[in-house]
């Protein structure tokens, strides 16, 4: 560079021109990038991490090139504002947090912006004039990935929280509802405008039923029934339900590994992923499109980070469903699978679809990313453990439920022929809300049994404790004031250690079951039916003997 000053030049002429010693070697070896610029911010010298973080891997620019083109055109004025002011004897300045220049791989696609935590400290001479700065560059990146997936992280926890709370009690109403409803059904005779109401009255106590399993899937706390199966084959068995939701319009193609690898899930809650998944996408083609499902395996070996997921070391599945529809915007991605966000509020959507999917895929022990740019079309991935083939049965057992499926509507429940209550012997319930209570009892006592009634797990074992005889069978909900249904559980146990036990729950089986011995306990989800409890009750009957 050519002298603009004796003193200007002086140290930036050492510094520069210095082609050896210690300081040389510190300086091109740094894993932090560093750059000399003079008073106007351009390049003397930088080291090779300066250019890396910039995604300059060729020959670095020329020696005069502005620093801030190394970084977003959006934070080039706040670097050069910044630079400015440390060259004008304003001090250094620490702690600025900048996008560096967007990184392309050799393809020409965008690759993404790296984040550095940028430090300007003036470089002074002898006579304590100001002839350029030291920039220093620290890639932050990985760290604002991890924070900004911890934040993702704990906010849909706390919503998942917020929603298997409501739940819970949104159960026991619908429990309640239903019940009710079958009772009065069963006031023959009805006249037709009253059994229509009544049939109203539980189909809609339904539908809250399903959404209330949404809201425990996307908590994870809903009942799974998973078991090992092919995923290939897996996805087949759906195709020709997602070629009837799709239409004509929209072309499915398969691109499936085989005979690929086993996985562990809930058939029919993993063709509920992937139908939700198809849907999205075929609303996202209105013009028609192409809707891509394929299958892969990955071993990662490092944790791998996917969007706002970590997925860590592990032999996964990978089932890829991708669309070329209109993509989804940058500022709705994060948003996108939390519960009630939706951007089709016009068209009825409800906010659960993808809410869902997720929290079927992280029950399910997975984890699910989501690649989109506008114009161009959206790709869901989903990374499932591969599972032992050992385990997986030889053949289907019985034809899976379908994704879709019309639910009959279960009879009321009738007292047992010649039967009076107690005939059949005594039931300890242990439930807490009072409507499922009171009705819980009617129903028993209708089918024959003499009920022994607590609201609370110590008032159970009070009356337990007063009983000549053990009960023939005890029913108690999971989540009660004081103790809960599990310790109830190890309680009756411990006084009667064969009696067989219902755990009633609108929690996840395997959150109740936990830490509970299989031996004569069987699980119960809310909302049921009382024609579903006392088939219950007679199926542990007979598996005790």
């Amino acid at each position: 560079m050519p002298a603009e000053g004796g003193g200007r030049v002086g140290l930036i002429a050492r510094l520069v021109g210095s082609d050896g010693g210690g300081w040389r070697l510190l300086f091109e070896d740094s894993p932090m990038g560093i750059a000399i610029v003079d008073r106007a911010g351009r390049i003397l010298l930088a080291n090779r991490a300066a250019y890396a973080l910039a995604g300059h891997v060729g020959a670095p620019p020329p020696p005069g090139t502005a620093l801030a083109e190394l970084f977003h055109p959006e934070d080039r004025a706040k670097l050069e504002t910044e630079t400015a002011r440390a060259c004008g004897g304003l001090g250094p300045r620490l702690g600025l947090e900048l996008r560096l220049a967007e990184r392309r791989g050799a393809d020409g696609a965008a690759l993404g912006c790296s984040v550095a935590m940028v430090a300007i400290s003036p470089l002074a001479e002898d006579d304590g004039s100001i002839c350029g700065a030291v920039v220093r560059m620290t890639d932050i990146t990985r760290h604002r990935v991890i924070e900004t997936q911890l934040a993702q992280n704990q906010k849909m926890q706390a919503v998942g929280q917020l929603a298997g709370g409501i739940a819970h009690d949104f159960n026991n109403l619908l429990t309640t509802i239903i019940a009710a409803t079958d009772f009065c059904l069963a006031r023959r005779p009805l006249d037709e405008a009253t059994e229509a109401d009544l049939l109203h009255i539980r189909r809609s106590a339904e539908r809250g039923a399903a959404l209330v399993r949404q809201l425990l899937a996307f908590s994870r706390r809903q009942t799974l029934q998973p078991r090992v199966l092919r995923l290939a084959e897996a996805i087949e068995d759906v195709a020709s339900l997602l070629r009837r939701l799709l239409g004509h319009r929209v072309v499915l193609e398969l691109d499936l590994d085989r005979p690929g690898p086993f996985v562990r899930v809930d058939p029919v809650q993993f063709d509920q992923v992937i139908v939700n998944l198809a849907l999205n996408a075929r609303d996202a083609m209105p013009q028609g499109g192409a809707l891509a499902v394929r299958t892969a395996t990955l071993t990662v070996y490092r944790p791998m980070v996917r969007g706002q997921e970590v997925i860590p070391p592990g032999r996964y599945a990978v089932v890829e469903v991708a669309d070329n529809g209109i993509g989804i915007p940058p500022d709705v991605l994060p948003r996108l699978f939390e519960p009630f966000f939706t951007t089709k509020k016009d068209s009825g959507g409800t906010g659960l679809g993808l809410a869902t999917v997720y929290g079927i895929v992280r029950q399910t022990g997975g984890f699910i990313a989501v690649d989109s740019k506008q114009g161009e079309g959206t790709t869901f991935r989903i990374y499932l453990p591969i599972a032992s083939g050992e385990d997986a049965p030889a053949a289907p057992e019985t034809p899976r439920p379908a994704s879709v499926r019309h639910v009959s509507l279960p009879q009321p429940p009738e007292a047992a022929a010649g039967s009076a209550a107690g005939e059949r012997g005594t039931v300890l319930l242990v439930e807490d809300e009072e409507g499922v209570r009171r009705l819980t009892v009617r129903a028993l006592e209708n089918a024959g049994w003499r009920v022994l009634v607590a609201p609370t797990g110590d008032i159970a074992l009070q009356l337990l404790a007063r009983e000549p005889e053990p009960p023939r069978v005890v029913v108690t909900d999971f989540v009660l004031p004081g103790m809960d249904g599990a310790e109830v559980v190890r309680a009756v146990r411990a006084l009667h250690p064969r009696v067989p036990v219902i755990l009633v729950s609108g929690y996840a089986e395997s959150a109740a079951r936990e830490g509970l011995p299989d031996a004569d306990l069987r699980f119960l989800a809310k909302p049921f039916t009382f024609r579903q409890l006392l088939e219950a009750i007679e199926r542990s009957l007979e598996a005790a003997g």
